[in-house]
């Protein structure tokens, strides 16, 4: 099993220098109330992120820091390169009218160019404000106008109409490049020089007819070619590490998104922090040139800081533009990455498909077995690295050889074949699905963090895996728990402010310390859990608490539920709204040799299907109490999705939008 050899052949080649020295604090109690991190790398003290391009050009100009797809191969971009890039757009921001600390809107999925313009606009003096590429016309509204940019940088035609529609009623809307070729008016835009843009001037209008196709971003680099590149250096001087690098707004779960304000020095500590706990490690256990593909998108704090970690350490990065496990997969095993960072449902959708597959082939029964071997394989052999036990039996071993063999292998080719370690962020990871993957091969480290945290606060160490957590903190960061719960963070990645917002900042900000939101409890070594969402609490009629965090989690892991939502607030039981998940129960019918347009009302009255539901919900109800248990629950049609208003562009549930929308099923759960 590599991973599980990889472990071993890390924890002797790096030793205990690996992990940041943790100490751990008590209460007089002796419950363990607040845990701190030492650092492991050396704070940002000078200049800013806008050099690190020039630094690698400067030092190893030959080094590949990227790849990007191009003639039908992912094709190598140097350090030497990438600086040059970044320069020229940055002189074409300058030539724009950019001043040093204004804010550029990107409204893209995740691509090199996303790269190139976030650094140029640093280079430039700038100021970043990511814009989700799913975001509506109203959202965009709102952040252009409260972040004032002046710019603004979109993908598509469609992405073009968007924030053109949301500013037309601005007294000045900002003036647009668009990366991909093509109009709102679905003419193909050209520049002066008879080259086709890949980022054009929206604000120019239409530019004359020609056929040969240009480089990247040549619209906006024509605007800078008179622009010494000592502009450039000069602007990028100026910068320090306490200067903005970002307005990163919320996804606005409750209410309107706010900007967090994020300065070099915080997305620094993120980062370099991040590359030294975990980069040593992987590359001494895999003997491998880290890679990754990364899908994350980078209007999501978690993308972006990932990507700056991979420049800071030099890991070769590439980009893949979506989520959906269907595109995703055939990218992974092309590009072949070492590790891969992203959410729990890319998790459960591989392991869903896995057992899809093997129930179209009548072995369902041997999916499942190899299921729960695989999770007691992983927690035998977790205690013996941990010290903790003596590691999985001769028999035990051939039944996971066995099924290494028919299926865990599979699961491994899913994501390209070379995979050992993955990071999962955005929310709990089911711990039997860490467990799973983990006897698969691929050890899973889970992560918590927010956007005001810029990404992670805590991390799993790689050479302290502890499934059903989500970590340590991460070097040079503390975490607390206050007396309600509330966990509490402090460090150089906390963020300085919400932007035009000193009444928010006030609220989370008091003594340096960050006050989260969310709830959760540290143990005896200080590894955190995350049990709930503050303001989630449920408070049932018969006064019993209940975080339904911790069960809609373990629901949403299991096939064939799509997204859900536990309800119970003054109520006298607990409940929950489930929507089906749509490939689940394509698969569902065709095993079953139904009519794949089977009307949809007729399905949520089937037995069979809610008996698979059932499963689900009662897989749930093992995490907690009798009395915080589901005791009903409704299919509801449709589902939770972004464009009808009930996911936020995270893919987090919008509580308050979900229960006025299914108002009338929560009232019927309740008169049963």
């Amino acid at each position: 099993m590599g991973a599980r050899r990889d472990l071993e052949r890390a924890r002797r080649r790096t030793g205990p220098a690996a992990r940041a020295p943790v100490e751990v604090v008590r209460d007089a109690t002796g419950t363990v109330r607040e845990v701190r991190a030492a650092p492991l790398a050396p704070p940002l003290t000078t200049g800013s992120l806008a050099d690190l391009p020039f630094a690698h050009a400067a030092e190893a100009p030959d080094a590949v820091l990227l790849r990007r797809r191009g003639q039908g191969a992912w094709q190598p971009v140097t350090a030497a390169v990438f600086a040059t890039e970044v320069t020229a757009a940055a002189k074409g921001l300058i030539a724009a009218g950019l001043e040093p600390g204004g804010r550029v809107v990107v409204m893209s999925r995740t691509r090199y160019e996303w790269t190139v313009l976030d650094f140029a606009v640093w280079a430039a003096g700038g100021q970043s404000v990511p814009v989700y590429p799913t975001s509506s016309a109203e959202q965009v509204e709102w952040i252009v106008r409260d972040s004032g940019a002046r710019f603004a940088v979109t993908e598509t035609a469609e992405h073009t109409a968007v924030v053109t529609a949301g500013t037309a009623g601005h007294p000045r809307p900002p003036r647009m490049w668009q990366i991909d070729p093509g109009t709102p008016g679905g003419a193909a835009p050209r520049d002066g020089t008879g080259d086709r843009t890949a980022v054009h001037d929206v604000a120019a209008g239409p530019r004359p007819a020609t056929a040969r196709p240009a480089e990247p971003l040549a619209g906006l680099v024509a605007l800078g070619r008179d622009v010494p590149d000592d502009d450039v250096t000069k602007r990028r001087g100026a910068l320090t590490p306490d200067t903005i690098a970002t307005v990163c707004y919320t996804s606005g779960t409750t209410g309107r998104p706010k900007g967090c304000v994020l300065t070099h020095a915080n997305l620094h500590a993120e980062a370099a922090n991040a590359v030294e706990l975990l980069h040593p490690v992987f590359r001494a256990a895999t003997g491998l040139d880290a890679s990754t593909l990364l899908f994350m998108p980078l209007a999501h704090i978690l993308g972006r800081t990932l990507q700056l970690a991979c420049l800071l350490a030099r890991i070769e990065t590439g980009h893949f533009p979506s989520v959906k496990p269907d595109e995703l997969r055939p990218a992974l095993k092309e590009f072949r990455p070492t590790f891969l960072v992203g959410v729990p449902y890319l998790f459960e959708k591989i392991h869903d498909t896995g057992r899809a597959t093997a129930e179209k082939i009548g072995r369902a029964a041997s999916f499942d077995r190899a299921e729960r071997i695989a999770v007691r394989f992983a927690e035998a052999h977790l205690r013996k690295f941990l010290g903790t036990g003596k590691g999985p039996g001769p028999g035990l071993y051939a039944a996971w050889a066995l099924y290494d063999l028919l299926v865990y292998r599979r699961i491994r080719g899913e994501l390209g074949g070379r995979v050992r370690y993955a990071i999962s962020g955005g929310s709990p990871l089911d711990r039997n699905l860490s467990l799973f993957f983990h006897a698969a091969g691929i050890v899973v480290y889970e992560g918590y963090g927010l956007t005001e945290t810029s990404a992670a606060a805590t991390l799993v160490p790689p050479l302290g895996p502890r499934p059903g957590t989500v970590g340590l903190p991460v070097p040079g960061v503390s975490v607390r728990i206050a007396d309600d719960g509330e966990v509490l963070i402090k460090g150089g990645i906390v963020f300085g402010s919400y932007w035009n917002d000193p009444a928010a900042t006030d609220a989370v900000l008091h003594d340096g310390w960050f006050a989260s939101g969310d709830l959760g409890a540290l143990d005896e070594d200080g590894y955190l859990t995350i049990t709930g969402r503050k303001k989630d609490l449920l408070v049932t009629s018969g006064g019993k608490n209940v975080a339904p965090a911790v069960l809609e989690d373990r629901l949403r892991s299991r096939s064939p539920v799509g997204q859900c939502l536990v309800v119970g607030d003054n109520r006298p039981f607990v409940a929950a709204l489930i929507t089906l998940d749509p490939e689940a129960v394509a698969h569902w019918l065709a095993v079953r040799g139904l009519p794949r347009d089977t009307p949809t009302a007729e399905l949520l009255r089937d037995e069979r299907l809610r008996a698979e539901v059932q499963k689900a919900v009662d897989y749930a109800n093992e995490a907690v109490s009798r009395a915080e248990s589901i005791r009903a629950f409704a299919l509801v049609e449709g589902e939770f999705t972004e464009e009808n208003g009930l996911l936020t562009p995270s893919l987090k549930v919008k509580r308050h939008a979900v229960t006025a929308a299914y108002a009338e099923q929560i009232e019927a759960l309740y008169r049963r």
